[in-house]
């Protein structure tokens, strides 16, 4: 099968991540897969949700998109007085794959917030958010290092997400809308600099799909995380 931007089956898009790109936040970028593109910025707020045990720290994220990211203008979230069923979910998965990050006691009774705001998608969003999000809280905890407010970091390793799919009957490693919007088989998975899964979401969107075909995916998008942690690497100057 030929890809329609020349890819290899194996191959993901280009990838160039921009570390603060924003003045004011404790940590920012701007993540650009392809023609999709996600603005990451990460605030400190010096307390925490009700939720969490004394002594704890948090780490939440959300997620929008900007009404003329896609091709057509979508409304904001704000003017449906309600977060989007789509916009709740993806704000969930970033949530859950960063704080599987973070050392929470080692943050201490402090709440980062990132905010992933899509410029531009071209599929992949919710997987960008993730890769570009880990960036921002990486720089985030630096300059709590950096300003004194910690010892050292409490990230405990780096974190990046890619998504795989089935596209008439050919894996493919990160999908862009071309190929998403017509896959049969859509995958999406966080994996640690370790190789760990965090989060693997996988869905039938044209028909079911076998165990070797979810293994044959998830060895994809493995090899597509480790590239992008050489990415997120290089942005960070190597080290958390």
């Amino acid at each position: 099968m030929t890809r329609q931007d020349g890819r290899a089956y194996d191959e993901l898009r280009p990838i160039k991540i921009t570390t603060d790109f924003v003045k004011f936040a404790e940590g920012s970028c701007l993540i650009e897969c392809g023609d999709t593109k996600v603005l990451c910025c990460a605030s400190v707020e010096e307390k925490t949700p009700p939720h969490v045990a004394e002594g704890e720290g948090w780490v939440t994220a959300e997620y929008s998109m900007l009404p003329r990211a896609n091709r057509e203008r979508s409304k904001r979230d704000i003017s449906k007085l309600k977060l989007s069923p789509r916009s709740a979910e993806i704000q969930r998965l970033v949530g859950r794959s960063l704080r599987a990050a973070v050392d929470m006691k080692a943050l201490g009774e402090r709440t980062i917030n990132i905010d992933c705001d899509v410029l531009q998608g071209d599929g992949g969003t919710r997987t960008a958010s993730v890769t570009g999000g880990f960036v921002a809280l990486a720089l985030a905890c630096r300059k709590l290092v950096e300003e004194g407010y910690l010892g050292s970091t409490p990230i405990r390793h780096f974190v990046t997400g890619v998504s795989a799919g089935i596209v008439d009957e050919q894996a493919l490693l990160d999908l862009q809308y071309s190929e998403d919007s017509r896959a049969q088989v859509d995958l999406n998975c966080v994996m640690n600099e370790l190789g760990e899964i965090i989060e693997l979401q996988g869905t039938g969107e044209g028909r079911a799909f076998t165990l070797t075909e979810q293994q044959e995916l998830v060895r994809l998008c493995a090899k597509g995380n480790r590239e992008l942690l050489k990415i997120q690497k290089e942005a960070l100057g190597g080290a958390l």
